[in-house]
């Protein structure tokens, strides 16, 4: 079956994030108060085939500890659930994600 999974990669609490520091800066230049702390990360999609969502779930947190994530500065949560069916692919430009053909 198809699975669709998405790793989400946060700064560890107490590791420093000039990129949330940053847009906390440009928020208040721009006049929106209230946001006393921004935290930036990044959104990892993956689409794999596996026999269960267990099995899927396990395959992308093995991935996520040798790859997608820094054990030592960073910390990560999977989100796993069925894909949906593929799409046809639009003519004249590669398959995408979802597309028949694609990722």
């Amino acid at each position: 079956m198809r699975y669709k999974a998405e790793v989400r990669v946060t700064l560890k609490h107490g590791v420093l994030d000039p990129q949330g520091a940053t847009v906390r800066s440009a928020l208040a230049a721009l006049g929106y108060e209230g946001f006393e702390e921004v935290r930036v990360g990044k959104l990892i999609e993956l689409w794999l085939e596996a026999p269960s969502e267990e099995a899927a779930r396990e395959r992308v947190r093995e991935v996520g500890e040798r790859l997608l994530a820094n054990p030592v500065l960073e910390t990560f949560t999977v989100q796993v659930a069925p894909a949906p069916a593929a799409r046809a692919p639009v003519p004249g430009r590669p398959a995408g994600p979802g597309e028949a053909g694609g990722p």
